[in-house]
């Protein structure tokens, strides 16, 4: 696939809106796990949809393509560092819902970001893909960069996703996390929907998305196609998609992505399947009581030695 240009630009601390040239290259063997240890932040809630964050290591069973594994490590992690990317779609068709947007990205990153400990970026989107504000743990930084959105022309979502995560959050200690605000129907990204979530599942980046077609009774097929995309970037990679009948709720949203991060568990296993031939593992968690559900990554990209190139 085509290089990455400007990839200098991006990577640098920037002070203001730097558009980003993109021309992805094909996924490298960056893996989301330790050569022997694979980690696993996930979510238990109850019917009601209730977290529930006081269960003990031994309610849980984990499995990778559908053998059972030995849990190593278990924790109930409630102040993981958070290195959270906000991806807000601007193109032209959210001009009318832009304010509510940025009201409630701005409450987010107040409520969600610890001094010293978290930190945001913000990346906006439209036929392009602009870094509007990097690294800081100053929310009100973060409020500028929102604050000086302005809405543009297509969409790029994958490109985002694709950039976010190789280039972003790649790396970083702590719980990598994309939140993503979007209609969902991308129209001018240069890579496809597969290539960005694998991107992002190589990475350990959990996904949340907030769509903005709001619901009614007449849905079209491009707003349907776009939902199911955002559902499931979600769902493959342990994340949670949000579907708010009306624009103003969206800061209700933003405050349930916020709880669940600071709700998690977190668990590791050495895998039995010792093969480094870069596939993908898919894993399962299990509570033993049943009227509780986990929300995980669905695996992870295996470590690939050169035997298997």
């Amino acid at each position: 696939m085509r290089n990455l240009a400007l990839l200098a630009a991006l990577l640098s601390v920037l002070t203001g809106s730097t558009h980003l040239g993109y021309h992805p290259q094909k996924p490298n063997q960056t893996i989301s796990v330790d050569v022997e240890l694979v980690n696993i932040v996930f979510t238990v809630f109850d019917r009601k949809g209730k977290f529930i964050t006081s269960l003990d290591r031994e309610r849980f069973r984990v499995f990778e393509d559908d053998r059972t594994q030995t849990i190593t490590n278990f924790s109930k992690e409630t102040d993981i560092p958070l290195t959270i990317a906000l991806l807000i779609d601007t193109s032209g068709s959210i001009r009318d819902r832009l304010r509510f947007e940025q009201e409630a990205a701005i409450e987010f990153f107040y409520s969600t970001l610890k001094r010293g400990i978290d930190k945001g970026l913000l990346v906006t989107f439209d036929s392009g893909v602009d870094l509007l504000q990097d690294y800081t743990d100053d929310p009100e930084v973060l409020a500028d960069g929102v604050r000086r959105i302005r809405a543009g022309g297509g969409t790029s979502i994958h490109d985002a996703i694709h950039l976010a995560s190789s280039k972003k959050l790649a790396g970083h200690a702590g719980r990598r996390v994309i939140v993503l605000i979007s209609d969902g129907d991308d129209n001018s990204s240069r890579i496809s929907f597969e290539e960005a979530l694998e991107e992002a599942q190589r990475n350990d980046v959990v996904i949340y998305t907030i769509s903005t077609n709001a619901n009614s009774v007449s849905r079209s097929r491009d707003q349907e196609h776009g939902d199911k995309a955002l559902k499931k970037f979600a769902e493959q990679t342990g994340g949670q998609a949000f579907f708010p009948s009306r624009v103003q709720e969206l800061a209700v949203d933003f405050q349930n992505i916020s709880n669940e991060l600071r709700a998690q568990y977190s668990l590791a296993y050495r895998p039995t399947n010792f093969r480094r031939d870069g596939n993908f593992r898919r894993v399962r968690i299990e509570v033993a009581d049943k009227k509780y559900q986990v929300r995980a990554r669905a695996g992870y990209y295996a470590p690939r030695s050169k035997g298997f190139e």
